[in-house]
């Protein structure tokens, strides 16, 4: 007998139509999805009206889409999916530096700085070091280690969203660490800003009663040789939005110390690196 569309056999009938050459790994990622959309439009008997809603936004979603801006990023930052995808991806036992979210801001081909030199090329902010160690999981110093940072400005907004308004690689730097795996740099200590909410997202977000706003953070990419990649961010741990950061990126072992200092502010924070699988 033909496998006929009914509703209570709707999985059945889509995943059916599969062909027979389909490679195992689609095939479950296929079968799931239809599965799980299908189980949730049974559980919230979906309008046809709620139906055309959801046709309307994701098409909102992709047209303001652009070289600059991909809004379906956003999307998937906003529901948590982007941090869900990269806590699997990246499981790393206790004491190891944990990952999150990249951003939409990262930069590559940033400037290779000194040691200790500063990059906020525009002089805004309140004057931030930041120091610290890249070790191993045994505590031993790693030569070699690249740190791409960057941040936001004094005014929340990093040099690529405002290229007239603000020096080119300003708040960017990489540095490489030597013997004693020690870095350090000049910047500003980062403020919180709100991610792009004038698209279909940010009216996602006024509709569910969210506010748009990361808490401050300072960006890391470590590399070095033979070690797991880290992406994550160091959090201010007294901002406003650190317990509901619209992007879900904060975890407890990124809250780094920001200490004042005379007029400067110093934040301290140790790296550890996983070593890749043999």
């Amino acid at each position: 007998m033909p496998q006929y569309f009914s509703e209570a056999d709707s999985v059945d009938a889509v995943n059916a139509r599969m062909g027979a050459e389909v490679s195992p790994r689609l095939r479950r990622v296929m079968a799931s999805l239809v599965s799980h959309l299908h189980a949730f439009i049974k559980d919230v008997q979906l309008t046809q009206e709620e139906w055309e809603f959801a046709i309307e936004f994701l098409t909102r979603t992709g047209q303001i889409c652009s070289e600059e801006r991909q809004e379906f990023i956003l999307l998937s930052d906003t529901l948590g999916v982007s941090m869900l995808v990269d806590a699997i991806n990246n499981r790393r036992p206790s004491g190891a530096t944990e990952n999150t979210v990249l951003g939409p801001f990262h930069v590559a081909g940033a400037p290779r700085r000194a040691m200790g030199e500063s990059i906020s090329l525009d002089g805004k902010g309140e004057g931030c070091l930041f120091e610290g160690r890249v070790l191993d999981t045994q505590g031993r110093p790693i030569q070699g280690a690249c740190l791409d940072v960057w941040s936001d400005n004094a005014d929340g907004f990093y040099d690529v969203q405002q290229p007239e308004a603000q020096p080119r690689w300003n708040n960017r730097g990489v540095f490489e660490t030597g013997a004693d795996g020690r870095y350090s740099f000049l910047g500003i200590k980062p403020v919180s800003y709100p991610i792009p909410h004038d698209g279909p997202v940010g009216k996602m977000l006024v509709a569910l009663g969210r506010h748009p706003y990361r808490p401050a953070h300072m960006h890391f990419i470590v590399t070095a040789p033979g070690f797991q990649t880290v992406v994550t961010h160091t959090f201010v741990g007294d901002d406003p939005y650190i317990a509901s950061d619209a992007v879900f990126g904060v975890k407890d072992s990124l809250v780094a110390p920001f200490q004042k200092e005379g007029p400067m502010w110093r934040s301290s924070f140790d790296f550890v690196l996983m070593p890749l699988s043999p």
